[in-house]
C-alpha cells in the first residue's frame, strides 16, 4: 500500500507545467536575447502546451468523465486541477499573442522580416497571391458543404482548418449555409513572397491568409459571409492493453492511426470567429466553452518555427558554435578501443561533440574483432547515422541486439521503421518489458582481444540522437571496466531474455533497486548530519514529483542538510518552508540549450559520491521504466561532472529561476557587476579548448 504525506507538502503537476512554460515565454521576452531565437521560443511553448493538452490535460477530462474522485500526492481532484489549468492557460496564451503581435511582429519587421497581412497587399502582391492560390493551393483543397449528404467532416489532431459561413444556393438548389475546408498538409503554412513582390528582404505570406483571400472561389455563385480559422487538439496517448497484447509492434500499429482522432480536448478558433460556428464546431466535437481558446492571430503558432531556418541573418540568431572534440581523442588518434583502454571517457554535449559516440558504433561495425553489439534505443530520429552503423554491422555478420522502446511517445512510428530495417538484415529486435518503458541509454560492444572476449560500454543520460544532442545537455560515459561491463551485460539480459534479478556491482536499475538506492543515500546524508556532521546533496533533473522521495528530502533538510535542486521542469517539493524544507533551494536554468542531465550528487563524508542517469525523480521512472543510474568513478571525471554540470549552475545569474514555496518562479538576476551564464560559460570554455587543440 502506498504510504501517504500530508498533502499541503506538495505542489500540483499540472500547474508546475504551465510555470515551467511561463519561463519559456519569458525567453521571448527577453530583448538581449536575438529575435529570430525569441521567436523560437514562443513557438517551443506553443509546441509544448500542445503535448501538455494531448496528454495530461486529455487525461485529466478522462478522469473527469469516469467520475474519477481520486486526487493526486497535491490532494487536488482531476476537476479542481482542471479548472485551475484553464484560467492559468488562458492567462499563459493570452500574454504569449500579446508578445507576438506587439512586440515580435513589429521587431521583426524592423529587420525586414514582414508578415503580409490581406488589408495591406498592394495590387502586385494580391495578383501574386491569387496565382499561387490558383496553382499551387485551389488543386489540392476538398471544400465540403454540411449537409445530410455531408457530415461534419473527420478533423485531424492539430491540423489547420476553416469553418466558413454562407449565404444562396447552390448549382442543385441547396442552400446548406456552412462548409469547413481542411488546409491541405503538403503546402507550408508560411510562404515567402519574392522581394521584388513583397518589397522587403523577406516577406511571408500565412496559408490562412491566402485562403480567406480566396476562399469564395470554391464555391462558386454563392455569398461568403465569413470564414474564420480553427484547430482542434485530441487525446493523443495510446491505449494499448499490456495483458491482452501478443505482439506489442502489431498492436502499436494499430493504434497510430487512431491517434489522429482521438477525443478532442481543446478547441482553438480565430479571435473574430462567429458564435455561431464556435457554437457548431463545440458541438462537433463535443467540447463545451471550458474547451474553447480564441486567439488574435494565427492558430498554431509552432508552424512558425520554420521562419528562423527560412531567413539567412545570423545577426538575428544565437552564434554558431562548433561543439568540441576532446584532445585525448585527437592525441590518441581515433581509436575508441584503445582510448577506452587507457581510461574512461566522458562527453559533455552539446558543448562536446557527440560524434565519438557515432565513430564508435561505425568503427565497431567494420572492426573484424568485434563480434557483437548492443544497444537501446528511445529516441534516435527519421534519420541517424547511429541506426545506419547497426545495420551495416548486421550487414557485416556481427551479432546486433537493438532493444527498441515502440512506446517512446510521438517517435513510435520512426521506432517501428527502424524495427523493420533492423530485422530485414538479421539483427535480433526485442520490445523489451512489456508495462515497462525501456528508458536507460546504454551501448556494449564486444570485442575478441588476445584469445577472450572484451566488453566495451557508453552509458549516457540522454538519447542516441545526433541532432537533439546539438539542442540538449546530457553527459555520456565510455568504460571498459569489468564490473560495469557486467552490470551492463546483465541489464541486456533482463531485457532480452528471462530470469531472476542478479544483485549488480555499480548501477542503480529501475524498477529494482534504483528508488531505494535514492533514498538509501539521501537517508545516509541525514545520519551523517544528525551525527554533527556536514551533510549536502545536490541533484539536477528534468522533474521531481515522486512522494516518498520528497519526503526524504524534507527529513534530510530538518536534518541540516544542505539540499540544491536544479530542477528544469515540474517540481512538486515546497523549499523554504519553516520547520519542514528551510534547507533546501530549488532553482530552473532555461536557455538556448535544453537542460536535460540527471546528475545525483552526495557529499558522504567527503567521499563525493557522483552518479549520473536517464531517470529524473519521477513515479514512471522509479517503478514503470527500466533506467539506470551510473557512478563516475574517475576522480577527474567526477571533478569535471560537479564543476560543468552542477556548481556552474548554482551560481547562474542570468538564465536561473528561484521558486518560492508556492511553487512561483523569481528571475535571479545579477545586482552585481559580474553575469554568471552556466550555458555561455560553457561555450566559452570548450571553445577555449578547442582553440588550444587546434593551435
Amino acid at each position: 500500500m502506498a504510504k501517504k504525506f500530508p498533502p499541503q507538502n506538495f505542489l500540483n503537476r499540472e500547474l508546475g507545467q504551465l510555470e515551467f512554460n511561463r519561463r519559456v515565454l519569458a525567453q521571448a521576452e527577453d530583448a538581449t536575447i536575438p529575435l529570430l531565437e525569441r521567436l523560437k521560443y514562443l513557438c517551443i511553448v506553443s509546441s509544448n502546451l500542445d503535448e501538455f493538452f494531448e496528454i495530461r490535460v486529455a487525461g485529466l477530462k478522462e478522469q473527469i468523465k469516469l467520475g474519477g474522485i481520486t486526487t493526486g500526492a497535491d490532494g487536488m481532484t482531476p476537476r479542481q486541477t482542471f479548472k485551475l489549468v484553464r484560467e492559468q492557460a488562458h492567462q499563459l496564451i493570452e500574454r504569449q499573442y500579446q508578445l507576438f503581435n506587439a512586440d515580435i511582429v513589429p521587431s521583426l519587421a524592423g529587420q525586414g522580416i514582414q508578415f503580409m497581412r490581406r488589408p495591406d497587399w498592394n495590387e502586385a502582391q494580391r495578383a501574386w497571391v491569387k496565382d499561387f492560390f490558383f496553382r499551387e493551393v485551389m488543386p489540392v483543397l476538398t471544400p465540403v458543404g454540411l449537409d445530410p449528404a455531408h457530415p461534419f467532416p473527420r478533423v485531424i489532431n492539430k491540423s489547420l482548418n476553416f469553418a466558413v459561413e454562407l449565404q444562396g444556393k447552390d448549382a442543385f438548389g441547396r442552400n446548406s449555409t456552412r462548409a469547413i475546408v481542411q488546409a491541405p498538409r503538403v503546402v507550408p503554412r508560411t510562404i515567402l513572397m519574392p522581394p521584388e513582390i513583397s518589397g522587403c528582404e523577406y516577406g511571408f505570406v500565412f496559408l490562412s491568409s491566402i485562403l480567406h483571400a480566396h476562399v469564395g472561389e470554391l464555391f462558386s455563385g454563392m455569398e461568403v459571409l465569413g470564414c474564420y480559422q480553427f484547430r482542434v487538439t485530441r487525446n493523443s496517448d495510446l491505449f494499448v492493453d499490456e495483458e491482452e497484447v501478443k505482439n506489442l509492434r502489431l498492436s502499436l500499429q494499430g493504434e497510430l492511426p487512431q491517434r489522429h482522432f482521438g477525443d478532442a480536448v481543446r478547441l482553438e478558433v480565430a479571435e473574430n470567429c462567429s458564435d455561431q460556428i464556435v457554437e457548431l464546431l463545440l458541438r462537433e466535437f463535443k467540447l463545451t466553452a471550458e474547451d474553447l481558446y480564441r486567439v488574435q492571430g494565427p492558430v498554431n503558432l509552432v508552424r512558425l518555427m520554420r521562419i528562423p531556418d527560412m531567413v539567412a541573418r545570423d545577426n538575428l540568431k544565437f552564434p554558431v558554435f562548433v561543439p568540441h572534440v576532446p584532445g585525448v581523442l585527437q592525441k590518441k588518434g581515433s581509436n575508441m578501443f584503445r582510448l577506452m583502454r587507457s581510461g574512461d571517457v566522458l562527453l559533455h554535449h552539446p558543448y562536446q561533440s557527440f560524434k565519438p559516440v557515432i565513430d564508435f558504433i561505425q568503427q565497431a561495425a567494420v572492426d573484424p574483432h568485434v563480434v557483437a553489439i548492443k544497444q537501446t534505443v528511445y529516441r534516435t530520429g527519421a534519420d541517424s547515422a547511429l541506426m545506419e552503423a547497426l545495420i551495416a554491422a548486421a550487414k557485416y555478420g556481427k551479432e546486433v541486439t537493438v532493444v527498441v522502446e515502440l512506446l517512446a511517445r510521438f517517435d513510435e512510428e520512426a521506432n517501428i521503421n527502424w524495427a523493420n530495417r533492423l530485422e530485414e538484415v538479421g539483427a535480433h529486435v526485442v520490445y523489451g518489458v512489456v508495462g515497462h518503458k525501456t528508458h536507460a541509454k546504454m551501448l556494449m560492444v564486444v570485442r575478441r582481444e588476445e584469445g577472450r572476449l572484451r566488453r566495451y560500454v557508453h552509458l549516457g543520460t540522454g538519447n542516441y540522437h545526433p541532432r537533439t544532442a546539438r539542442l540538449y545537455t546530457d553527459f555520456g560515459m565510455f568504460t571498459c571496466d569489468e564490473k560495469m561491463c557486467a552490470d551492463v551485460n546483465e541489464v541486456f539480459s533482463q531485457l532480452t531474455s528471462l530470469g531472476k534479478v542478479r544483485e549488480l556491482n555499480y548501477l542503480w536499475q529501475s524498477p529494482f533497486s534504483l528508488h531505494t538506492q535514492v533514498l538509501r543515500a539521501i537517508q545516509n546524508e541525514t545520519s551523517l548530519a544528525k551525527s554533527g556532521k556536514r551533510g549536502h546533496i545536490i541533484a539536477k533533473m528534468n522533474a521531481l514529483l515522486e512522494p516518498e522521495t520528497i519526503n526524504a528530502l524534507y527529513l534530510a533538510s530538518q536534518a541540516g542538510v544542505k539540499v540544491d535542486l536544479i530542477v528544469r521542469g515540474v517540481c512538486a517539493l515546497r523549499p523554504g518552508v519553516a520547520g519542514l524544507s528551510e534547507n533546501i533551494r530549488v532553482r530552473s536554468v532555461v536557455g538556448r540549450f535544453l537542460e536535460h542531465t540527471r546528475i545525483f550528487y552526495f557529499r558522504n563524508d567527503l567521499q563525493h559520491d557522483v552518479y549520473l542517469a536517464s531517470a529524473d525523480w519521477m513515479d514512471r521512472n522509479f517503478f514503470r521504466r527500466i533506467e539506470v543510474c551510473f557512478p563516475v568513478l574517475d576522480k577527474k571525471l567526477k571533478k569535471r561532472v560537479i564543476d560543468e554540470g552542477l556548481k556552474i549552475y548554482l551560481q547562474d545569474n542570468c538564465q536561473a529561476w528561484e521558486m518560492d514555496s508556492e511553487g512561483y518562479y523569481r528571475h535571479k538576476k545579477s545586482r552585481h557587476a559580474t553575469r554568471k551564464c552556466a550555458q555561455l560559460e560553457l561555450l566559452k570554455q570548450f571553445t577555449k579548448a578547442s582553440s588550444k587543440v587546434d593551435a
